[in-house]
């Protein structure tokens, strides 16, 4: 579809297995706008010169705090086998290390060096940039709805 100067963009239909109320015709509209969003935003993400799962991980580590890799394979919703190729690919470029855990010396646990935290704070910070830049172009009554409906989405 071609979007029209001006117009708004499209928002998919709901699934027909969702019901078609005023609730879920939000939640639609919240998905698509929340997803075009971090399209946008991850346009900054060039600038760390990581793939999606690199930085994804990394990201996990630096606010989330270290964890074993077992856990973070299961935050990132990737095999054991798979996290463990991103880990060693961050512990290349010197962005994470493994420890042996002070409680089970048998657990690995993942963490992010100076390095890794670097970077994730000036990706955050380039991809709030981004955000900052679409949001100067409204109205500040809107950009005030916009924090009043960030308030909201976050104390759910």
């Amino acid at each position: 579809m071609v979007k029209k100067t001006g117009q708004a963009p499209h928002v998919p239909r709901l699934p027909r297995t969702v019901a078609s109320d005023p609730v879920h015709e939000t939640a639609n509209a919240i998905h698509s706008a929340a997803v075009r969003l971090l399209r946008r935003a991850r346009t900054a993400d060039t600038r760390m010169d990581l793939d999606g799962p690199r930085a994804s991980a990394l990201s996990v580590l630096v606010y989330a705090g270290e964890l074993p890799i077992g856990r973070l394979a299961a935050a990132e919703q990737v095999s054991p086998p798979a996290i463990t190729k991103t880990v060693t690919a961050l512990e290349a470029d010197g962005l994470v290390e493994r420890i042996r855990s002070d409680s089970d010396r048998r657990v690995v646990v993942v963490r992010a060096t100076t390095a890794g935290r670097t970077l994730m704070e000036r990706g955050r910070a380039a991809r709030i940039e981004a955000i900052a830049t679409l949001l100067t172009s409204l109205p500040s009554r809107d950009q005030a709805l916009l924090q009043r409906a960030a308030d909201i989405l976050l104390k759910l």
